[in-house]
């Protein structure tokens, strides 16, 4: 190529990295050609790539369509909410963490609570319990729901999308009517739950089972056995249980490479080990087995649900010590935000000491015995633990997340490497890193 033809289709210069080629124009396989084998190209996907699940940067080296070398860059979304934490009382630190995985707000909100619970030595009530698994497994449905659609989405499937995201509006539409809030619900706090489910809530979350037993087959005749979908994940992404353990997965990829490790049968928490389920296992440790396991999963969260339903006894919902408990069995005004002027002659007409102590337990909150904990809980991408440390105080003096996507995350380089760009799309997909938990 002469010089002249250099300077149109890619000028170079040297760098301590090597020789970097500007592209202007040209034929872009000639200019690929001629830097193929002695050259690399350094692409970035992302972070504003709509396959990096929002704001994900992945740097890329490549020769020709095949990745030599891959790196995540990660903080294009950081929130500081564990340290936001330390400025609240404990109460309002639930606020905060459901903002982290915003696909899996009540796994966080559960796992705070449980460990501020834990430091307290308090037990909540059964109701209470039940009313968490119930609300954990509905959530853990939309979020596999999620994960599925946006897969889809990713790699051309977009009925898949369009099925998955309709699937979990129904999963939000239920959200919505037992906690107030379609997500960053802050509906499991300290001691138990806000406030106790609606009245009809049994009918409607059978309803719901009903509805997502019904409509999950159309995912096998959609997706399972669609022979473009299982050649574009069967075989891509492996990474089997020794590279597993030696990164610290959990969740479906370690199961989608034999080993059967869920916090809910391994450290069972909330009575999960008096519910009958299965953990999904495959040994194919590849994009396409992470998938089945996603969709096995949603059946037997539908399982636990149906079980939950049946232990939803009458009861209260929160403990029954003052010092702990924030007002819960609130009467809501006609405008459905405030509380009913009933129920505000009811607090202020009580004695000065209730008002003053009311007053006081809202501002300032409970104080936390000094010392620490870790609690984990099995999240839909995997252990979510929170190592929580209190000094005695009204706030927390430090909280510290284990989220599984800022974990899993490492994994993306052993998955890609070897394979093409296009099957990074499938790996990342595979891993379904949710970027508010990793940036937290």
């Amino acid at each position: 190529m002469s010089s002249t033809e250099e300077d149109i289709y890619a000028s170079s210069r040297e760098t301590t990295e090597g020789t970097v080629f500007n592209v202007f124009g040209g034929d872009w396989d000639e200019v690929v050609e001629d830097a193929l084998g002695n050259e690399r190209i350094v692409m970035n996907l992302g972070p504003q790539h709509p396959s990096t699940h929002g704001v994900l940067r992945l740097v890329l080296e490549l020769e020709g369509e095949t990745v030599t070398q891959g790196r995540t860059v990660i903080g294009y979304l950081h929130t500081g909410i564990e340290k936001n934490v330390e400025y609240r009382n404990w109460t309002q630190g639930v606020t905060f963490v459901t903002r982290m995985d915003y696909l899996a707000p009540l796994f966080n909100e559960a796992a705070y609570c449980m460990s501020v619970e834990k430091l307290l030595g308090v037990e909540v009530p059964q109701r209470a319990q039940v009313g968490r698994v119930l609300l954990m497994e509905i959530n853990r449905i939309g979020s596999h729901l999620v994960a599925l659609a946006t897969g889809g989405m990713e790699l051309g499937a977009l009925t898949g999308m369009t099925a998955g995201f309709r699937e979990r509006e129904e999963v939000l539409h239920l959200l919505e009517f037992l906690t107030g809030l379609r997500m960053n619900h802050a509906y499991i706090r300290p001691g138990g739950l806000a406030q106790d489910f609606p009245v009809d809530a049994v009918e409607k979350i059978t309803d719901f089972v009903k509805l997502m037993k019904k409509r999950l087959p159309d995912y096998d005749k959609l997706l399972t056995g669609q022979p473009i979908w299982k050649n574009r994940l069967a075989g891509i992404g492996v990474l089997p249980v020794d590279a597993c353990l030696a990164l610290g997965m959990t969740g479906p990829i370690l199961r989608s490479a034999g080993l059967p490790w869920d916090m809910r049968k391994v450290e069972p928490y909330l009575g999960y080990e008096t519910y009958d389920f299965e953990v999904p296992t495959s040994t194919d440790a590849d994009c396409y087995a992470r998938y089945l396991l996603r969709l096995e999963e949603i059946h037997q969260s539908l399982r636990i649900i149906e079980q939950a339903l049946k232990r939803l006894e009458p009861g209260p919902v929160m403990v029954s010590d003052a010092k702990i408990a924030w007002p819960a069995q609130l009467t809501i005004g006609s405008d459905g935000m405030g509380n009913s002027l009933e129920h505000v002659r009811k607090i202020m007409g009580q004695s000065m000491e209730s008002l003053i102590h009311h007053f006081k337990l809202v501002t300032e909150g409970f104080a936390v015995p000094a010392g620490q904990v870790y609690v984990p809980v099995e999240s839909p991408r995997g252990e979510l633990g929170y190592h929580v440390v209190s000094d005695g105080g009204t706030r927390p003096f430090r909280v510290h997340v284990r989220d599984p996507s800022f974990v899993n995350l490492q994994s993306m380089p052993a998955m890609s490497e070897g394979g093409m760009v296009a099957d990074v799309i499938a790996a990342v997909a595979s891993i379904d890193p949710v970027m508010g938990g990793c940036d937290r």
